[in-house]
């Protein structure tokens, strides 16, 4: 037995580090996945945000069509802040100058300070 090493087990300060490894994964793939929830409810905002303005956008060249057809009433349209039924607090003005017509439409997405404002201008002419 004169050539044979005996393997003693002595401590070192390798215990545990596999543990603290388990640990520093789970921290970086709950990260990951918390980065990926902050994404999606992002998405979701920009979304409804885009749908709102192609609503705003429908409604005003809605207006406009009707207006068109209806070119010997075009004085009636003229209104102020009349409330708008597909977006959230959303109002309408419209205003009649000869021919030229503008139309303003806000709405007030919750959660936001400031109201959102889409407009446009036509010239409507026989």
């Amino acid at each position: 037995m004169m050539g044979e090493h005996q393997q003693t087990c002595l401590p070192t300060s390798q215990q545990g580090s596999a543990l603290l490894e388990a640990l520093i994964g789970i921290l970086i793939f709950s990260i990951g996945i918390l980065a990926l929830v902050a994404l999606q409810a992002t998405s979701v905002k920009f979304t409804t945000d885009a749908k709102d303005r192609t609503d705003a956008s429908f409604y005003a060249n809605q207006l406009i069509s009707k207006m068109w057809v209806d070119q010997d009433n075009l004085a009636s349209y003229a209104v102020t802040n009349q409330p708008v039924a597909g977006l959230p607090g959303g109002k309408r003005t419209v205003d009649v100058s000869g021919s030229r017509i503008t139309v303003t439409i806000t709405w007030q997405p919750p959660g936001t300070a400031a109201p959102h404002r889409y407009v446009t201008v036509a010239h409507v002419t026989r």
